[in-house]
């Protein structure tokens, strides 16, 4: 793998420092270009880069004898819809000029099953119909568009379409379930939780960013959906957290109407913990096949639901200190629990 050199857009999120850990071990040269600072043990292995994707110049000098780039940088969907459209679509297309013109072997782009909007069937496949909810949904079809317009020009551009990720490093929405699990509440949920909904271990997903990496052209230049094979409903997957926490709490189901309503009245008066995408999606089936990836990529993850989940708890116990008063809107900081945090009184 000698003088094989990786750019990481966004290294510094989640996402990317898991990437960064997974990539070094396999003989892989790192750099991370990210608007945050890079502020873990990893620094003096990775060239770091601090900047905006959004600044052309910079991630034109930022390609220079790149050989690959893994694109997870993206502005989140608390963010405002002006830095979404700017970062999540125009940064997408400085990322993939600046490697056309540096000459890069392949960007791999992260999107989202954010794409396929609130589904009315499920599985749910590559080929189905794109629907963005919201400015996030939307931005991420607009950059999945430039993508296959670079991928046209010319460049191998595998694009990946993860279900909700988490494992170490990942807070965000899930602080909320760690927190409530931890000090020994019930933790409620939109609708009854006997909906099926995919999640995906970050350690799986690193490793179909990997196949795509290295594979023959001809197998990693396409649209892949990932996620965990096993999963179950939302309740019994989220139940094994408050079993592990052992306070004997439940799961417990909310109608999802008024939930949802409620949530609503509450995001407009921007108190609300969930976005629209999260919360109006929850009550439902949401999972993609991964058909395409198992046959195509041989892609195999590892993890079910529950293990995913446990995984990130056991994260979450042994860091908790170092994040108590922090909150904001990436997903290396718990969300802020808005109004929902007042229900902790009650569960």
């Amino acid at each position: 793998m000698d003088g094989k050199k990786v750019l990481i857009t966004g290294g510094a999120g989640f996402l990317g420092i898991n990437l960064i850990r997974h990539l070094l071990p396999r003989g892989y040269e790192v750099a991370s270009l990210d608007v945050e600072d890079f502020d873990y043990p990893e620094r003096d292995r990775v060239e770091v880069i601090r900047g905006d994707i959004r600044n052309k110049a910079l991630v034109n000098r930022a390609m220079n004898g790149v050989d690959f780039v893994v694109h997870t940088a993206a502005a989140l969907p608390l963010y405002s819809p002006a830095d979404i459209h700017t970062t999540d679509v125009e940064g997408t297309r400085n990322i993939l000029d600046a490697a056309l013109k540096n000459g890069v072997k392949r960007v791999v782009h992260v999107s989202s099953t954010a794409v396929y909007g609130i589904p009315d069937h499920h599985p749910l496949y590559e080929t189905d119909r794109l629907e963005g909810v919201g400015p996030y949904g939307q931005a991420k079809i607009q950059a999945e568009m430039v993508c296959l317009e670079y991928r046209a020009r010319g460049l191998t551009v595998p694009i990946i379409r993860p279900k909700s990720f988490i494992g170490p490093e990942r807070l965000g929405v899930f602080a909320l379930l760690y927190d409530w699990a931890v000090n020994g509440h019930n933790f409620p949920m939109i609708g009854s939780g006997n909906n099926r909904y995919q999640l995906l271990d970050v350690e799986d997903l690193c490793d179909a960013i990997a196949l795509c990496l290295t594979l023959p052209e001809e197998q990693a230049d396409d649209t892949f959906n990932v996620g965990a094979r096993e999963f179950t409903t939302m309740k019994e997957d989220y139940q094994a957290v408050l079993d592990y926490a052992g306070h004997g709490k439940k799961i417990v189901g909310f109608p999802a109407a008024p939930a949802i309503w409620g949530l609503r009245i509450l995001d407009r008066l921007g108190v609300s913990p969930l976005y629209r995408w999260v919360y109006e999606t929850a009550s439902k089936d949401s999972f993609v096949s991964i058909e395409k990836a198992e046959r195509q990529l041989g892609y195999a993850p590892k993890f079910s639901n529950k293990e995913a989940l446990l995984r990130n708890f056991r994260w979450y116990l042994e860091h908790r200190a170092e994040f108590e008063n922090a909150s904001g809107v990436s997903h290396r900081v718990p969300w802020k629990q808005g109004a929902i945090g007042l229900l902790k009184k009650v569960f």
